[in-house]
């Protein structure tokens, strides 16, 4: 078993790519068949397998859940009450709430078996930048 952490420096919300750092640790370490986790070690963003072709996939994913869960300055949002972080803050533990922190991959003949047009996404949740770490697990 292989394992390897990974960084993602994101300059505020939207979804960051990362497919291609996730095929080369799986082929690096000589994967035949097996299934790569990949799991982000933080509470304010999450983990997508998303459409990587068309980049206003990204962008209308981002809108949505904008408007799924607006700032807590929005009105609609008074009934939050963990504040002290921001108003993005509780916003972002909700979204990640609907998401995924952890997804699993098959790997087929030492690659990643995602679809043609498939990526893997850390979804950043927050305004500002923040470093964010992803564990890459290959067990084979």
């Amino acid at each position: 078993m292989a394992q390897k952490i990974i960084s993602i420096s994101t300059r505020g919300q939207g979804l960051y790519e990362f497919t291609g750092e996730a095929a080369s640790f799986a082929r690096a370490n000589g994967a035949g068949e097996g299934l790569l986790t990949v799991f982000v070690r933080h509470t304010s963003c999450s983990l997508l397998i998303q459409e990587n072709a068309d980049p206003d996939v990204r962008i209308d994913l981002d809108a949505f859940f904008r408007r799924l869960v607006p700032p807590s300055s929005d009105p609609s949002m008074r009934w939050i009450v963990h504040t002290t972080e921001g108003p993005d803050d509780m916003p972002a533990h909700i979204k990640a709430a609907l998401t995924q922190v952890s997804i699993g991959i098959p790997v087929i003949g030492g690659r990643l078996a995602l679809g043609t047009w498939q990526g893997i996404y850390l979804f950043e949740h927050r305004d500002r930048p923040h470093r964010r770490e992803i564990v890459l697990h290959l067990s084979g």
